[in-house]
């Protein structure tokens, strides 16, 4: 489904994952490419919003886990853009089911079965079929990038080593990726929170990097999960600290 989210930044959510489409004079931006059974989706959405495939003029992954990189392959073969990762999590992009979590994930549909359904979505939107993308050009903490909507590079290490997020600051967004979500898929868990252990490296440094998230005073917040946060980055922070690691 495809939602206009904020001025020129569109959601598209397929399976409990969203992907962004921001889009300028200059052409649009793919923030985050889904699993691959939103392949079909996302041709719609670019037809829906006016544009053609190659009015794409790149891709940024907010992080490398095989949820949010499923078409990246397709997207290079097909219309050849550049996409960029930070260069911790590379090292995933090539490998993607070899990732650091801290807890095991086979309890987890057992002690939260609220997730069951959600994880079932995304195994038939092909989890299990994520092909390993190598060559990817570096995402710079900090950095201006000089793309559609002028994103801003936040930093935001914890879920994977290499996350960032994008702050959008003339429109008031901030992309959190799955820095801080609004769905958790392990748990079912809802409203701003960390994604459980069973997907994160390192939560107590996720917890750190909200102070980043929240130094942006985004009034506006697009998770890699759930629906968007409209209270603002600050108030969306409060909530995840409040609800921890887990």
């Amino acid at each position: 489904m495809l939602t206009q989210v904020a001025d020129g930044v569109h959601r598209l959510e397929h399976a409990h994952v969203n992907v962004y489409l921001v889009e300028d004079e200059t052409g649009l931006l793919l923030v985050d490419t889904g699993l691959p059974g939103a392949w079909r989706a996302l041709g719609e959405a670019l037809r829906t919003l006016g544009h053609r495939p190659r009015d794409v003029v790149a891709v940024v992954l907010t992080h490398a886990h095989f949820d949010h990189t499923g078409n990246v392959a397709r997207l290079r073969a097909t219309l050849d853009v550049p996409v960029l990762a930070h260069p911790g999590d590379h090292w995933i992009a090539a490998h993607p089911y070899r990732y650091a979590h801290e807890n095991p994930r086979a309890l987890y549909p057992v002690r939260h079965p609220a997730a069951l359904p959600i994880l079932g979505s995304v195994l038939a939107a092909g989890a299990w079929r994520v092909p390993g993308v190598e060559g990817l050009d570096d995402l710079d903490p900090g950095a201006d990038l000089p793309l559609p909507g002028s994103p801003r590079v936040v930093f935001s290490p914890g879920h994977t080593f290499g996350h960032c997020a994008l702050h959008l600051p003339s429109r008031d967004v901030l992309l959190t990726g799955d820095a801080l979500v609004t769905l958790d898929p392990y748990t079912g868990g809802r409203g701003p929170q960390l994604v459980a252990g069973a997907a994160t490296a390192d939560s107590l440094l996720a917890l750190r990097s909200l102070d980043a998230l929240a130094a942006t005073g985004a009034g506006t917040v697009l998770p890699g999960h759930g629906e968007p946060w409209t209270e603002g980055i600050r108030a969306a922070v409060d909530e995840a600290r409040a609800v921890g690691a887990h």
